[in-house]
């Protein structure tokens, strides 16, 4: 039963560390919309491209998106953390009940 664990704790593992990667890009892609980049740039269209169905998602739930502050990235941010804190911990537990 321990290549399970392994697996789980493996699994858990690459998820940590894209969730983390997740987080830096929507930060960074907060930071460049207070700049205004160059749309045609293609690390920023790479930018969008990645981060703008989420937070599309969750800016079209929010009942106070026309205040002219996006909250978006904050909300997304903190779902992220809670999933690190919730998903990845309990991964980490369940590879250890398998070993």
């Amino acid at each position: 039963m321990f290549i399970v664990g392994n697996f789980i704790e493996a699994l858990a593992r690459i998820l940590d560390i894209g969730l983390t990667i997740y987080i830096w890009v929507i930060i960074i892609r907060a930071i460049l919309s207070w700049v205004n980049p160059d749309p045609y740039n293609p690390i920023v269209m790479f930018l969008y491209r990645v981060t703008e169905p989420i937070l599309y998602q969750i800016r079209k739930r929010l009942p106070f998106g026309n205040i002219g502050i996006d909250l978006s990235p904050i909300i997304v941010i903190l779902v992220i953390i809670f999933l690190q804190a919730f998903l990845i911990k309990s991964l980490y537990q369940l590879a250890i009940y398998f070993k």
